[in-house]
């Protein structure tokens, strides 16, 4: 095999590299990723703490109940609450009772779930819940869940209320 020689200043890599101007260095080619990494994890952290604060809603004493809470569902669930001064919200949305169910007709059609959690106060009337239950019926919700705090009082196997 042939044996090549090596020229100086012409081969890959040999010798030293000469600086043109007056040392200055070449502008470098690559971002440099380390500040916005640092500015991201920062921004993380502010939303996950921030989040949970984000989803205020409508102060109401929920009534205590045993029941086990219900799995997740693949579409958010459509909340509607019932204040203990009788208004009527659509998520966070105060509606006029007259235009319940035609907002909630409205809403149906958008909607691929009829899923919706009912919460009301638990000082306002049976009656009042109903009268809400049966619009939401009427708007065409078919699976309405009715909203409780756990831990409350169970019936004991021989009828009487137990803690």
């Amino acid at each position: 095999m042939g044996a090549g020689t090596i020229q100086p200043g012409g081969g890959a890599n040999t010798g030293r590299r000469r600086r043109r101007g007056g040392g200055g260095s070449r502008p470098m080619s690559e971002i440099n990723v380390t500040p916005f990494v640092d500015v991201m994890l920062v921004l993380l952290i502010i939303f996950m703490v921030a989040a949970p604060l984000l989803t205020a809603g409508v102060p109401i004493e929920l009534p205590e109940t045993a029941a086990a809470p219900l799995p997740q569902e693949d579409e958010e669930p459509l909340a509607v609450t019932v204040a203990s001064d009788g208004r009527v919200l659509i998520g966070s949305t105060e509606v006029p009772r007259e235009e319940l169910l035609t907002r909630l007709r409205g809403i149906a059609e958008e909607r691929t779930s009829n899923k919706v959690y009912l919460r009301g106060d638990g000082e306002v009337p049976y009656g009042e819940i109903m009268v809400v239950m049966g619009a939401l019926n009427a708007g065409g919700f078919r699976d309405i869940g009715l909203v409780t705090d756990a831990g409350g009082p169970t019936l004991d196997t021989d009828g009487t209320q137990g803690n």
